[in-house]
């Protein structure tokens, strides 16, 4: 399979090229792919920042730690769960399944209540790492796409998540910087493109 030998050459970058830019083309890609990540009950509570502007990267490099992959990289995803979730997201979320499986609204009212019982009777925190854990989703299937058109990523959670939010003013938003990925093209001076991927032995990881 083409996925398994391009996830053995990708790596976490740790210095990327700045000179070398993602093209337009390959962006929409990353985008759609993106959007077609599962959540749960589909409900996609997360917005997806892209971020190219060398001021603001550079603002959001002070903001991790000084790690320069924030600003070497062509583009820094900013995954955003939402800090905030009201009966209208969940509300909006069915108005769309409604009209793209062309399905009455009114016979999506049983499974509409059940969604909001759950995901509305969860306490702030639960809710905040269940929102969370949907970005990590996404992570998996940017990481994937990058690997397929052979561009470099470095997925991130070294940086100061409330500093991300005042600086991308989230909070007004109702969102929280939930994690980061830098992507664009490894440097040829990266010394960490030619160490061996280490993971653990297929028998060591799978029960069955």
């Amino acid at each position: 399979m083409d996925l398994i030998s391009n996830l053995q050459w990708r790596y976490a970058t740790k210095q990327f090229d700045s000179s070398k830019k993602i093209s337009l083309k390959n962006l929409e890609q990353i985008k759609k792919v993106i959007q077609l990540s599962a959540s749960s009950y589909g409900l996609q509570l997360y917005k997806v920042l892209i971020v190219e502007d060398s001021e603001l990267k550079e603002k959001l490099k002070l903001a991790s730690y000084g790690q320069s992959q924030i600003t070497e990289a062509s583009h820094l995803i900013v995954f955003c769960n939402y800090s905030v979730v009201t009966e209208k997201h969940i509300d909006e979320y069915f108005n769309l399944k409604s009209q793209i499986e062309q399905i009455d609204i009114s016979d999506l009212k049983d499974y509409s209540d059940f969604v909001k019982a759950d995901v509305l009777n969860k306490s702030e925190i639960e809710r905040n790492r269940w929102t969370s854990n949907q970005t990590y989703l996404a992570l998996g299937n940017l990481l994937n796409i990058c690997a397929e058109l052979k561009i470099d990523s470095c997925p991130m959670e070294g940086f100061e998540a409330e500093k991300y939010n005042e600086i991308l003013n989230l909070e007004e938003q109702g969102l929280n910087t939930s994690v980061i990925a830098a992507i664009g093209y490894r440097s040829s001076e990266d010394a960490a493109q030619h160490v061996k991927k280490v993971r653990k032995p297929i028998k060591d990881l799978f029960v069955q």
